[in-house]
């Protein structure tokens, strides 16, 4: 890949100068820390497989860092910034890059669909690249995934146990309802772990890129996508009860249990596993038996 060569502001030199040129001081509130290392930022344009025929969404740009490279890589980018003191900063930093918009918002309450539609209109294949803030790592991605929205990839930098837990296979410690969740809409896979030791200021748990490449249609087929996360939730409020004892608790009356077990049996799932052991097809077998029985009250 060919990139543009100038000074970069991924570097701690060239970071520090803009912070100091506008007295900018971080807000713990919205979990700022720059990345400072351009080697990370190309693996990460690497992992989007972006091109000038693709469209790429940034969430939290920062003072630009990242999105001068998806400025040299994409044909066109979106940056949607909660923080406005961080605009006239990158009004100067993204000066060069005329194929680069600056959004004004907060992504959860921005209608995204109507964004790409305005802004990326004419780009088939759209990805987002981010560094997102930890403190609603959850909620964004979800948002991203649950809108379907017209994505090929995902690929964000995240809290290190947080990727661990949408990457995991079933059977493991790090397999839950996010697990499920996640790959119900993407194929998800670790890019890479990022230490510390590359943000200003350093936070305080090692990172990690998490790629998630968009299925075009779900991996099973539910009949109601709530009751089928609602389902998945309850078998894993409490890791260490049984499959039947957090259905009870979280999902039926005391005086189903008979109906619960005869629903497990008709769709082969023994009521004594974990949830943490059942593979996403099993679920959406149990959540369409529910959904077909109607015994939830």
């Amino acid at each position: 890949m060919t990139r543009t060569v100038g000074k970069d502001i991924a570097t701690p030199t060239r970071t520090k100068e803009i912070l100091e040129k506008y007295g900018f001081s971080f807000k713990k509130s919205l979990g700022q820390n720059f990345l400072i290392d351009t080697n990370i930022l190309h693996n990460i344009i690497d992992a989007a497989e972006l091109t000038k025929e693709k469209a790429a969404i940034e969430i939290g740009p920062g003072i630009g860092a990242l999105t001068e490279q998806l400025g040299r890589a994409a044909g066109n980018v979106m940056a949607i910034e909660i923080d406005q003191r961080l605009l006239p900063i990158l009004e100067e930093t993204l000066a060069p890059y005329d194929n680069v918009e600056i959004v004004h918002g907060d992504v959860l309450k921005l209608n995204l669909k109507q964004l790409i539609a305005d802004k990326l209109a004419g780009y088939q294949k759209v990805s987002v690249v981010a560094n997102l803030p930890y403190y609603v790592t959850t909620p964004i991605l979800m948002k991203l995934l649950e809108e379907r929205l017209p994505l090929e990839h995902i690929v964000v930098m995240i809290q290190k146990e947080v990727a661990d837990r949408i990457a995991a296979k079933p059977g493991t410690k790090d397999y839950g309802s996010l697990s499920v969740a996640a790959q119900f809409y993407a194929e998800a896979e670790v890019a890479m772990v990022v230490p510390a030791s590359v943000f200003i200021p350093k936070p305080h748990v090692d990172s990690a890129v998490i790629k998630l490449t968009i299925r075009e249609k779900p991996v099973v087929q539910v009949e109601d996508e709530d009751l089928f996360f609602r389902v998945v939730r309850a078998c894993f409020a409490q890791r260490r009860k049984t499959l039947l004892n957090n259905l009870m608790s979280g999902l039926f009356a005391k005086d189903q249990k008979e109906e619960v077990i005869q629903l497990l049996g008709r769709v082969e799932i023994d009521p004594t596993r974990r949830g943490e052991t059942l593979r996403i097809e099993e679920f959406a077998r149990l959540a369409n038996e529910v959904f077909r029985t109607k015994i939830i009250r």
